[in-house]
């Protein structure tokens, strides 16, 4: 496919869906993820002042690409195993190849909790054992499954977060009889195998939880198991800690971020993390950042934490994105 951006890809789909007919598009999006139904239904619904030139361009491209697209199918998996195999050695490609295989070949309902409502995720799995919660939860991106954790009841919720930072991994006929349930529920929607459990799972999932969840999730955890509940502690990335990251990962945070929660997130931080923020920034506005921070008043702690939270969480999804890495002292590498 050439190479356009993103929101260009997702009109030129938007387009030629809308060229094809009710009947043939609906069976296009019967083979599409939960995902792309979502982003692919959005980009239709915004198009707009699309000309008989437009449709034309779109169909003679999409001629060109399934020509291309039906001539390099034929024995696709052994040409990335070449293609690995080569570019990274024998072991370093066992393991990729397999990730990658097992994801096209084993979609399955787990990945389409991801699009669905935390509160509906909550209510379908609730009733389910803490051990199968866990297992479920492991396997969604973090944010979604600690949304899900702060739905269930406390003592629910501290039962799996121990599980969760215990978890050892599960068997693959375990997990794909787990999935040919949750694929009965969902109408089989897609899944794959993603992340596993453990002590760094469970901290990244508690990060994302409101203050008050985590302080309670973290003591409850230090009441059943204190050495798990530092261990889990000292993986969890907190606000300070962005003090230790590089000036350019700083600097990608602040184009993410609006002034006004900066401000209210410094508030009685550390002289040396205010530094590292008005240091990546111009002198002018590192110049008015410092007297918002002098004029500001008090401020509830609530508001400070969550403006807090707020850019722990673009700076995780910025990290995870692969734009940098969030990296803390004495350490190689937290993300």
């Amino acid at each position: 496919m050439a190479s356009t951006s993103t929101d260009d890809q997702l009109q030129r789909c938007a387009i030629l869906m809308m060229s094809l007919g009710e009947d043939a598009a609906a069976e296009v999006f019967r083979h599409l993820s939960a995902r792309e139904v979502q982003m692919v239904g959005g980009a239709m619904a915004s198009l707009s002042h699309v000309t008989r030139s437009d449709v034309d361009k779109v169909l003679e491209e999409f001629r060109q690409e399934a020509d291309q697209f039906m001539a390099v199918t034929v024995g696709s998996d052994d040409y990335i195993r070449s293609v690995l195999t080569k570019a990274l050695g024998n072991d370093r490609a066992a393991g990729l190849i397999e990730d990658i295989l097992e994801a096209s070949d084993n979609a399955n309902g787990i990945d389409a909790l991801n699009w669905i409502d935390a509160n509906s995720v909550a209510e379908l799995i609730s009733d389910e054992h803490p051990q199968i919660i866990a297992t479920i939860l492991v396997h969604l991106e973090r944010d979604r499954a600690s949304a899900v954790l702060a739905l269930l009841d406390e003592r629910l919720r501290n039962d799996v977060v121990l599980r969760i930072a215990t978890f050892g991994g599960v068997q693959p006929s375990a997990l794909h009889e787990l999935t040919d349930v949750l694929n009965d529920m969902l109408s089989g929607q897609g899944a794959k195998r993603s992340k596993m459990g453990g002590v760094r799972a469970a901290a990244e999932l508690i990060n994302y939880m409101s203050s008050a969840d985590e302080d309670a999730v973290v003591a409850n955890l230090r009441d059943l198991d204190p050495d798990l509940a530092q261990r889990i502690v000292d993986e969890m990335f907190v606000f300070d800690n962005l003090v230790d990251i590089e000036p350019s990962a700083i600097q990608l945070i602040l184009k993410e971020i609006d002034t006004a929660t900066l401000t209210i997130a410094l508030k009685g931080a550390p002289e040396e993390l205010r530094d590292t923020f008005m240091k990546n920034m111009s002198n002018r506005a590192a110049d008015m950042l410092r007297e918002d921070l002098e004029a500001q008043g008090p401020i509830r702690m609530s508001r400070v934490e969550e403006a807090q939270k707020t850019i722990l969480q673009v700076a995780r999804r910025l990290a995870e994105a692969g734009q940098f890495s969030l990296s803390r002292r004495g350490d190689d590498e937290y993300v």
